[in-house]
């Protein structure tokens, strides 16, 4: 470990400018020999949260030879042992040298280190902001999966924070980081000309559970960690892991579940048309019992002092199931964008045909999400998804999930973030936290 006034790791590589590029694997994995880089040239990097989504993505970093990983952090023991031997049978199978790979139960371990540059934090949605904000106070670069918060003052938060203390800050909203950037340039350059409506569409989740009664806790797992910032309440396992997303605690259902990648592509390709809405209103079904309280249908829709209309539905008007995307609407055509694949239809096949010039609007091109992320490390440049736009996006599905709860039209001040004339609905910008966590 480097001791603290000498050349750091993490200063190096704030001083440095090289590209890297290795390839990712989908296993545990012998890591390939392509892109190998010296000891002193790699990012050393932590893991927070590494079950399905944060397990996946530590085992395709295992493959890369710029990026090492020395700790794990998981509140459940079971997988934090899983992904720490398995990080350490990678490297010894490839004959990598380490000096053995660190499992946490507390997050706040990994952000003490002062040999660890970056972390990527992959944990349920109501800690993805405090996280952030604590690595970002620690020197830590920082990729966090979507969305960016479970709150708007949290993702405001964030923000903030990264932009204090200068750190590089990737959300994983992957979609940026491919053929989607396509569509959003054709409509940013007038293809569709004046862009009036944007429609998006998300799955409907009919996600629902009966009334439980309370289980013990298993060993080896952090009840009370996991549940962080969130209320108490009784343990049962429909709570936690991949279940908690339909929990209004932890998360909000699918309006940030895919909500976080269709919404951003809307956005991206709406760009310096929008800074928040002023007016959102809409109607949503929700459970009527049980564990689990996200919508499980809506309409939501949103208008921008420009006029632009942002319609999102989680069925058809028949109520059959819509194909996952956006669909931009403009005075001269249409434009609809497949989320995966980004597979893009239009009112005028020439409209796909359309190339961009050299001096009308580029917008970030990625490498791919994770390598625009360990670029942005090196050169300390900026990634495709960076906190304030992930903020907007963020913000945006928040504003319509409270419009469906309250069941009336909201007026949004987008500058000051917060409700006109409407105090309940300004309770649920900044919801308490119970301690010691807080923001």
């Amino acid at each position: 470990m480097t001791t603290r006034g000498r050349i750091t790791r993490r200063r190096f590589l704030r001083s440095a400018a090289v590209a890297a590029a290795a390839p990712a694997v989908l296993t545990w994995p012998a890591a390939t020999a392509r892109g190998q880089a010296s000891p002193s040239n790699r990012i050393v990097m932590g893991f927070i949260g590494v079950g399905g989504r944060g397990g996946g993505l530590l085992r395709s970093t295992l493959g890369r030879y710029d990026v090492q990983v020395v700790a794990v952090a998981d509140v459940d023991r079971g997988r934090r042992e899983r992904a720490r031997s398995g990080v350490e049978q990678s490297y010894a199978a490839d004959s990598r040298p380490a000096t053995g790979v660190a499992g946490c139960n507390d997050f706040r371990e990994v952000l003490a280190r002062d040999d660890i540059d970056a972390i990527l934090t992959a944990t349920p949605d109501h800690w993805h902001a405090l996280i952030s904000i604590a690595a970002a106070k620690a020197g830590k670069d920082i990729y966090c999966e979507k969305p960016l918060a479970n709150s708007i003052a949290e993702g405001r938060a964030v923000v903030e924070a990264v932009g204090r203390y200068g750190t590089v800050f990737q959300t994983g909203t992957q979609e940026r980081s491919g053929r989607a950037r396509i569509a959003c340039e054709l409509v940013r350059n007038g293809r569709l000309g004046k862009l009036h409506t944007i429609h998006t569409y998300l799955p409907t989740s009919h996600r629902q559970t009966d009334n439980h009664a309370p289980e013990p806790v298993p060993e080896g797992f952090d009840y009370n960690m996991w549940l962080g910032r969130a209320p108490w309440a009784p343990y049962h396992p429909l709570r936690c892991h991949g279940n908690f997303r339909w929990n209004r605690d932890y998360a909000i259902g699918e309006l940030t579940d895919r909500g976080a990648h269709v919404n951003d592509i809307a956005l991206w390709g709406a760009g310096p048309l929008l800074t928040g809405p002023v007016e959102i209103e809409g109607t949503g079904v929700f459970p009527k019992q049980g564990l689990w309280n996200s919508a499980i249908d809506y309409h939501i829709e949103y208008r921008y002092a420009s006029g632009l209309r942002i319609i999102t539905d989680s069925q058809n008007p028949d109520g059959s199931a819509p194909a996952r995307g956006i669909k931009f609407v403009g005075t001269d055509g249409w434009l609809f964008v497949h989320i995966h694949g980004a597979a893009m239809e239009a009112s005028r096949e020439s409209i796909l045909r359309e190339t961009i010039g050299e001096s009308e609007i580029h917008l970030h091109r990625s490498p791919g999400h994770f390598e625009d992320f360990i670029r942005a490390v090196r050169t300390r440049g900026e990634t495709v998804a960076p906190p304030p736009e992930s903020h907007r996006t963020a913000s945006f599905c928040h504003l319509g999930h409270t419009a469906i709860l309250l069941r009336r039209k909201l007026t949004w001040d987008p500058d000051a973030e917060q409700f006109l004339g409407d105090a309940e609905a300004n309770r649920m910008v900044r919801p308490p936290c119970r301690e010691p966590w807080t923001f």
